[in-house]
């Protein structure tokens, strides 16, 4: 994702974030992948079955990503930003629950 400005700060990658999803379904496929990341952790922190973890990564992008390429036609900022992509996720889940965001 081109940046308008350095992004030294998470305060200075979140609004170009936010404009690489514009796209309400990719902003639901989002949701969706941060919601299955939340309740797999719970069960597996719940049940100790730690083999499970290996899930996570594909529960929480698998969806990210397929709405970036399908919906936004845009390349996720995880290849560029991972920390502050991650971090991004979860703002954006965040901001949506408090509905500062549509979803």
């Amino acid at each position: 994702m081109p940046a308008a400005v350095p992004q030294t700060s998470f305060a200075d990658f979140y609004p170009d974030y936010l404009r690489a999803h514009q796209n309400r379904t990719n902003r639901r496929l989002h949701f969706l992948g941060i919601t299955l990341v939340i309740l797999l952790l719970v069960t597996i922190f719940a049940t100790g079955a730690w083999a499970w973890l290996l899930l996570v990564p594909v529960a929480g992008y698998g969806p990210a990503w397929a709405g970036h390429f399908y919906f936004e036609r845009n390349r996720p900022a995880t290849f560029s930003h991972p920390l502050y992509s991650l971090i991004g996720d979860f703002r954006m889940y965040a901001d949506a629950w408090r509905g500062k965001i549509r979803f």
